[in-house]
């Protein structure tokens, strides 16, 4: 079960213009719940005014060792987000010796080191979590190679540009790494422009042997993360093997409403040990209706793209508005998105704890 836990702030770096490394200690007590996988996240709350405010950012620190307490630190990326609700918060006032609450880490997005060849495909601060795989893949697993392929605006707009570099350094027969800067020209390298569909079908078979890669890895903007699938699908990748975790969502994604739930719904819980059962009020999502009654229930973005407030459903059926979380394996064995399920049924019932 997610629970949130005030850490302090140990370092603030300064990435770019507009982003920021934060770094939390994790003090002895702590350190076995912060144990995490490579590719995980951490959501940060924020209560002011009144008015609570959680995000989900990616941890780009290296996983603990096998038999360690675990992590004594964590990292994470911010990119400022105009007109956001948090990440102004994080570029402009948080410093060092600050307390920030802090979820438990989540997420699937992750690779466990093996051998083998892997791949990535990000854009702008979608190099978060990537970084936390790359790093923790080459340092335990001497017989695995990676292709970093990534996207940014320009080189000044490059986050966590010198910890690749000493990636790169560090590892420079097992990783390679391919840059492409879509408003800046580069003195070598490939051309600027944009990582479309178009571009990687082109690009990927000239930069290793795209089918034999055990597993991609997408991060970044919707619009990347998209042409990069179709891309990979295109060039015979099974869907299996493609892993996607998508930053960011333009409002005109999300589809046209479903049908009218019905008039009178209920949705049954099990969480975190307990059950309840409660009536589900007009136009609202799974979701709400849980944390009326239960506020401990686990979200993080309430978008539909991090995660964190996954259910099994049990019996029942809901229609999501949109998914950006789930991989296609996970909604076939029954898995819901309780921040973006509404009931179709008269009685729903979920399970956090599964």
């Amino acid at each position: 079960m997610a629970r949130f836990h005030r850490l302090t702030v140990s370092a603030v770096d300064r990435l770019t213009d507009d982003s920021v490394a934060l770094t939390f200690a994790v003090p002895p007590e702590l350190r076995a719940e912060y144990r995490h996988a490579p590719g995980q996240h951490l959501a940060l709350r924020r209560v002011a005014d009144g008015v609570e405010t959680r995000r989900t950012y990616s941890i780009c620190s290296p996983a603990p060792a096998p038999g360690s307490d675990g992590p004594t630190h964590l990292r994470v990326g911010v990119r400022l987000v105009e007109g956001g609700a948090f990440s102004p918060y994080a570029l402009k006032e948080i410093a060092v010796g600050d307390e920030l609450e802090v979820m438990t880490p989540a997420g699937r997005f992750v690779l466990e080191p093996a051998p083998g060849q892997y791949a990535a495909i990000v854009g702008g601060s979608g190099i978060t979590p990537v970084l936390s795989i790359v790093s923790t893949l080459l340092a335990r697993e001497p017989a695995a190679r990676f292709c970093l392929i990534r996207s940014d605006r320009t080189t000044a707009s490059t986050m966590f540009l010198e910890e690749v570099a000493d990636l790169k350094d560090r590892y420079p027969e097992r990783l390679q790494l391919v840059t492409v800067l879509s408003r800046e020209e580069q003195q070598a390298g490939l051309p600027t422009g944009r990582l479309d569909q178009e571009r990687l079908t082109g690009l990927l078979p000239t930069l290793l042997p795209v089918q034999e890669v055990a597993g991609w890895y997408l991060c970044g903007p919707y619009g990347l993360v998209q042409g990069a699938e179709r891309a990979l699908r295109g060039l015979g990748v099974p869907r299996a093997r493609i892993h996607q975790e998508i930053f960011h969502v333009d409002a005109g994604t999300r589809p046209a409403p479903a049908a009218t739930a019905p008039a009178h719904s209920t949705v049954a819980v099990r969480l975190d040990g307990r059950s309840g059962s409660w009536p589900v009020r007009d136009g609202e999502t799974l979701l709400e209706t849980v944390l009326r009654n239960r506020p401990d229930a686990p979200y993080a973005c309430k978008g539909g793209v991090c995660g964190t407030c996954r259910a099994f459903l049990v019996s029942g059926e809901v229609r999501m508005d949109r998914n950006f979380a789930l991989e296609p394996e996970e909604t076939e064995a029954g898995y819901v998105l309780a921040c973006q399920s509404h009931p179709v049924t008269e009685r729903v019932e979920l399970d956090f704890d599964r």
